[in-house]
């Protein structure tokens, strides 16, 4: 990390809701955990009297099992966002340039200046399209799928095929899938190519952004350089444990993409009678509010007990507003507060 970026750095601005009274939509967090969540929680307790044993062998075997790879690729994180950072340590040097999508999460812009980097900023739907040459002048590149705040996953071909030029160009892919488990889009740790960082969370999907659980996966010199860079300790044992038990719960995992996937639908109806929603392959939409201020509808939501994302912080937008998807109760409850009754 760069000492002179880091005097310059900012803060992002996220999503969530402190006020417990308010039902929060502006965080895209699953509403449910899986059933015995909380009592492998409270046996890690006891087991939290000792350090973690580092090579967290349960919980890499879970990670692998889920997106489909070997164990060994598997490299244990606080978070994804962890995994994001660990990877920008590992392959960015002061002086280089990084593909940065947009609009899209804003932590990959300022990950990448903590480095002493630039972000070279290019539209998300063109990122997939760039070229050999392009690509030439960039140590790495980012994709996040499905894409935040618009909301639509890679084409996996696309994906590959993009992955290919950049290891043509030796540019490093950074592929984040912190919502993907949303989606039944086979992960991009399934490509295996040691120019290739996948980034994933756990926290959005099995309802636990508190926890700060996630992987990178990777292969070759990266990953011994990813291994070996991690800090000792990476994952506190409840977040190894319940880690592990999450990512096992199949049928969860199933029941909420067929919910998430049945409500959006319902909801891009409703709050199309009001707004321009993006498709979606993710647990959130994105609303386009047109000629009415941004600041208006927040007011109003929050008016009526809900809060929402403004995401106008998001680069390249200006008219936007992002909502979650959550269970059906609470889905009417938002769209009754934006004027969008189901």
């Amino acid at each position: 990390m760069d000492p002179d970026a880091i005097r310059t750095a900012e803060r992002v601005p996220h999503g969530g809701e402190p006020d417990r009274e308010i039902l929060d939509f502006s965080a895209n967090t699953n509403p449910e955990t899986p059933d015995g969540t909380e009592k492998v929680y409270r046996e890690a307790l006891e087991a939290s009297r000792r350090y973690p044993d580092d090579t967290y062998p349960d919980y890499r075997a879970a990670a692998a099992e889920f997106v489909g790879c070997d164990s060994e690729r598997v490299i244990p994180t606080p978070g994804g966002l962890a995994a994001i950072r660990l990877t920008m340590e590992c392959v960015l040097e002061p002086g280089d340039s990084a593909v940065v999508p947009y609009p899209s999460f804003g932590e990959y812009a300022r990950e990448v200046r903590l480095q002493g980097t630039t972000p070279a900023f290019v539209r998300v739907d063109d990122v997939l399209e760039i070229g050999t040459d392009a690509l030439a002048d960039c140590a790495l590149a980012v994709v996040c799928t499905p894409n935040n705040p618009t909301g639509e996953a890679a084409d996996p071909d696309a994906l590959a095929a993009f992955a290919a030029r950049c290891g043509e160009a030796g540019t490093t892919l950074l592929v984040d899938e912190a919502f993907l488990g949303f989606t039944d889009v086979p992960s991009a740790a399934g490509l295996d190519r040691e120019d290739v960082v996948v980034a994933h969370s756990l926290t959005k999907l099995f309802g636990l952004p508190g926890l700060r659980a996630g992987f990178a996966v990777a292969s070759g010199e990266l990953r011994a350089d990813l291994e070996t860079a991690r800090r000792t300790w990476s994952l506190g044992t409840p977040a190894a444990r319940v880690g592990s038990y999450c990512l096992r719960q199949e049928e969860f995992v199933r029941e909420t993409r067929t919910r998430v996937a049945r409500e959006r639908e319902r909801m891009q109806e409703a709050l199309s009678t009001r707004f321009e929603v993006a498709p979606s392959d993710a647990p959130y939409l994105l609303c386009d509010v047109g000629d009415r201020r941004v600041s208006a509808v927040l007011e109003r939501a929050r008016e009526n007990g809900v809060a929402i994302r403004d995401a106008t912080t998001f680069r390249g937008l200006d008219s936007h507003v992002r909502v979650a998807v959550k269970d059906r109760e609470a889905n009417d409850r938002l769209l009754e507060a934006l004027g969008c009754p189901p």
